[in-house]
């Protein structure tokens, strides 16, 4: 039983954002969060969503079901914020994708782990920004289990897309609803996007978000990744600029 002074505490950290009137998204910080980022210790504020079908602004009835909700066994994403990202005239935002091989264990068959300190690097000196992990991404959205089975077809062959393709999934199932939602509630000010993806540039814009540029997030190539780099170009449509084939 939630005690007076935690609903109390709580009520003021939990903002309810309402897309449609069946569907809730449950935002929950500012939380302080200090991150070693390259040998430096940054000042984030660490903001976490939870999408849910019942609409309620009763914080003690959303706290409550969580415990009944197994949260561990479902992807929840979230946002780390740098600076005064609702009021700076210009900042600087990364959608970035989960990706567990890359972010967690440092895979190089990718660029993801690098694009994510790198993106968070570049906020941090650019003053303003906000870094949006996207859980439910992880492969372009199939799942890691899923992107585990698309490994092994790549390393039978197939690229990054026929992998996909093969297993039944499009090529990109990526939604930035949600993400967009939350960029709404926390900034209505033009944002630069660091991306090389032209689908997270159309989804912004399409949602009539203010972009005012688009900054390419090229890097890392090695021997590892540098077919599905190649792929990324040529098969989904990702923009040169920042790359050696620019």
């Amino acid at each position: 039983m939630l005690t007076a002074n935690a609903i109390g505490i709580l009520k003021d950290k939990i903002q309810l954002i309402r897309p449609k009137e069946d569907q809730a998204i449950y935002l929950v910080g500012p939380v302080k969060l200090p991150v070693n980022l390259y040998g430096e210790t940054k000042i984030f504020q660490w903001y976490c969503w939870l999408e849910c079908g019942e609409v309620t602004e009763d914080v003690e009835r959303i706290v409550e079901k969580l415990s009944s909700v197994n949260l561990a066994e479902m992807q929840q994403s979230s946002v780390l914020v740098y600076g005064d990202f609702e009021n700076a005239e210009e900042a600087i935002i990364r959608m970035h994708s989960i990706c567990h091989t890359g972010d967690i264990f440092g895979s190089k068959r990718c660029d993801c782990g690098y694009q994510l300190k790198k993106s968070m690097q570049l906020i941090t000196e650019f003053g303003t920004g906000a870094l949006f992990y996207l859980a439910n991404h992880e492969g372009r959205g199939i799942g890691l289990f899923s992107k585990a089975l698309a490994y092994v077809l790549q390393e039978n062959g197939l690229d990054t897309v026929e992998a996909n393709l093969a297993l039944g999934f499009v090529d990109d199932a990526r939604n930035y609803d949600d993400a967009i939602e939350v960029l709404k509630a926390l900034r209505s000010k033009p944002v630069t996007l660091m991306t090389n993806n032209p689908r997270k540039l159309e989804a912004l814009q399409q949602a009539g978000l203010n972009v005012s540029e688009r900054q390419p997030l090229w890097g890392d190539v090695s021997e590892f990744n540098e077919k599905y780099l190649q792929t990324k170009i040529k098969r989904s449509g990702h923009l040169k600029g920042g790359h050696p084939d620019e």
